[in-house]
């Protein structure tokens, strides 16, 4: 036997992806990821309730530096981000086929639109503020100005399909807009959010913007909807009863919740400015008009 031949494969076991880094997670668990054939791919890390918690805390970390950067900053950012991702199309090709079943061609068309979806958040950077803020008329000599602001961290259950594209339309309009993120990514096919991972930590991102937590959703999702120190979640991957229950959960501190879209959901499709305007709130000023 060939000395090539006899070399065993390396077996990869995945890790968390916590403010910046790439920790084990804390209980020791992981789980056997397969592809949509049923062929062992890696292991991927199990996340508990102590990782959900490490998560928040990293991402309300990096909430003030990353909502204080220009809009114009966090643009070229995601831009980057969308560089890199396109610098490693063919593992992500190889990753989507794996875990759709889909042919090259189809994943490729889906790696491509998941760059372009960075690439046009990136542009939306500066001009959310134009569009969503207003110059208000009032009684009196003041000037009365509103603009939107993120509202802080915010919990995503990842969509189990589209497994990088879903991924990448719902991180990117929650950050581009100044917010960051805890992420539950796809139980069944982690392994596109983990190498996405690898993309952001290489990146110009800041550490803690973009958490991303592998293992069950319903296990990991309800502790993130019910920490106090959270304050919005993006519910689109979430089945029916695990939704009904973040929701009761989110109620106790009255997070702004994104709520699961009826029916299947065509992430090739325009996805508009209503997953940016999710997670912002307006604030108003009012300023005297000198003489």
């Amino acid at each position: 036997m060939s000395e090539q031949a006899a070399r065993l494969a390396v077996r990869k076991t995945y890790k968390l992806f916590v403010g910046g880094a790439f920790p084990r997670s804390e209980s020791g668990r992981s789980y056997a990821v397969t592809s949509s054939k049923g062929d062992f791919l890696a292991n991927a890390a199990r996340a508990s309730r102590k990782d959900a918690r490490d998560a928040v805390s990293a991402a309300r970390k990096a909430f003030s530096g990353w909502s204080g950067a220009t809009a114009y900053n966090r643009g070229q950012i995601l831009y980057r981000i969308a560089e890199m991702l396109e610098g490693r199309r063919a593992q992500f090709v190889a990753e989507v086929v794996d875990a759709d079943g889909v042919s090259a061609k189809k994943a490729g068309e889906l790696v491509d639109a998941a760059v372009d979806r960075l690439v046009w958040y990136a542009g939306w950077s500066d001009k959310i503020g134009a569009v969503l803020g207003s110059a208000n008329p009032v009684a009196g000599p003041y000037f009365n100005l509103s603009s939107p602001e993120p509202t802080g961290v915010v919990a995503v259950v990842a969509p189990p399909m589209g497994p990088l594209l879903g991924l990448v339309s719902v991180i990117a309009p929650v950050i581009v807009t100044g917010n960051t993120c805890v992420v539950a990514a796809s139980e069944r096919a982690p392994l596109p959010a983990i190498t996405l991972a690898e993309v952001l930590a290489t990146s110009d991102l800041p550490g803690g913007v973009v958490n991303i937590l592998t293992g069950s959703s319903a296990e990991i999702a309800p502790w993130l909807a019910g920490h106090m120190d959270v304050n919005g979640i993006d519910l689109t991957g979430a089945d029916p009863d695990l939704a009904v229950t973040c929701e009761e959960l989110a109620a106790e501190n009255l997070k702004r919740v994104l709520r699961p879209p009826a029916g299947r959901v065509d992430w090739l499709a325009d996805p508009g400015i209503e997953r940016m305007t999710a997670f912002l709130e307006t604030k108003t000023v009012w300023h005297p008009i000198g003489v």
